[in-house]
């Protein structure tokens, strides 16, 4: 079965995901259909403009399919989870340098491998209902699909904010920190999605995208908190914030994750800044080989997704305990 629909008209190619139940969560088959068919369209000359959607009211794209990568963990299949994130990347590669325009339109959720096929495309569209995230270190696994490279190169310390913290961000503050490039009302949108379908010029469908409004994202304490890519200063900083409410919910939001997560984020968005993006698709696929295999990454993926007990048992339990040995060996440092 295929979820995913295309149709190709006007000189518009369009790909809509329509998984809705797992809110569009990429499996193997969809990660294999769209490279294929990405890979078909951007060497037929009849087509200059890609366009990707949802069927879901819901979710733009949730992700990757994360429990179906834990099953082939707990079975020792590691071929099959190699197979997994080395397409992944492949794809999300083939978005970075597509030869024509790629659009997404982006109205609902959308994380970790959402983010793969939307952020490295051109023109990102979001409205007022988008809900952005990369929520790994709560599963015990680490920000990837690229967003080593992309994360390092937001405004100061916002890389590491998100990839640490897991912390939900809405349409507007997308386009603020530059993760998304226009914004437009959801009303809007279908006028926008059919404006490009009838092959309408880009400027043109996107008119009516809008300054989006000031969400009050702190900027300011967020670059002084996050800046340092070390997770006991920055643990430690946020603690001493007392009477800052902010600061204390981001104290939950990582005293919630894999520790190791934690020190393998921060470790990666470093290394991240200085590489090509080709490089951090590298260091992700040997760290994804590496963190699947832990305890933390099948604890964090049970608690969150499969028993939803949001209560998983980390091991090591601190930042304090984590040996830089194993955060060495997963970055493949």
């Amino acid at each position: 079965m295929s979820y995913l629909r295309t149709t190709v008209a006007a000189g518009v190619a369009e790909i809509v995901l329509d998984r809705p139940k797992a809110l569009n969560a990429l499996d193997q088959n969809m990660i294999d259909e769209m490279y294929r068919t990405l890979g078909d369209w951007g060497d037929d000359d009849s087509i200059d403009t890609v366009l990707v959607t949802s069927a879901s009211e819901r979710a733009f794209c949730a992700g990757g399919d994360i429990r179906a990568i834990r099953e082939y963990a707990l079975a020792g299949d590691a071929d099959a989870i190699t197979r997994y994130f080395s397409s992944e990347y492949r794809l999300d590669q083939m978005i970075a340098e597509y030869p024509k325009p790629y659009v997404s339109l982006i109205d609902g959720a959308a994380m970790g491998g959402g983010l793969g096929i939307s952020v490295h495309g051109e023109i990102r569209v979001v409205t007022e209902r988008a809900l952005i995230a990369m929520p790994e270190t709560a599963i015990g696994f680490f920000p990837d699909i690229g967003s080593t490279y992309f994360l390092p190169r937001l405004p100061d310390g916002v890389g590491n904010w998100l990839g640490l913290t897991g912390a939900r961000i809405g349409g507007s503050d997308a386009v603020n920190i530059g993760l998304a490039t226009h914004f437009v009302a959801t009303a809007d949108l279908p006028a926008v999605a059919q404006t490009i379908r009838s092959g309408g010029s880009l400027a043109h469908a996107l008119s009516s995208a809008v300054t989006p409004p000031d969400s009050g994202l702190p900027l300011r304490k967020i670059g002084e908190y996050f800046a340092e890519p070390n997770v006991v200063a920055i643990l430690g900083g946020l603690r001493g914030a007392v009477g800052d409410e902010w600061a204390q919910e981001m104290v939950a939001l990582i005293e919630a994750a894999s520790p190791t997560s934690l020190w393998v984020t921060a470790a990666m968005i470093e290394a991240g800044a200085t590489s090509t993006l080709d490089e951090c698709f590298d260091r992700e696929l040997h760290a994804a080989q590496q963190i699947t295999a832990t305890n933390d990454f099948a604890e964090g993926v049970r608690a969150v997704l499969v028993d939803k007990d949001r209560a998983p048992r980390f091991a090591p339990a601190t930042i304090d305990a984590v040996d830089p040995g194993v955060v060495a060996r997963i970055i493949g440092a």
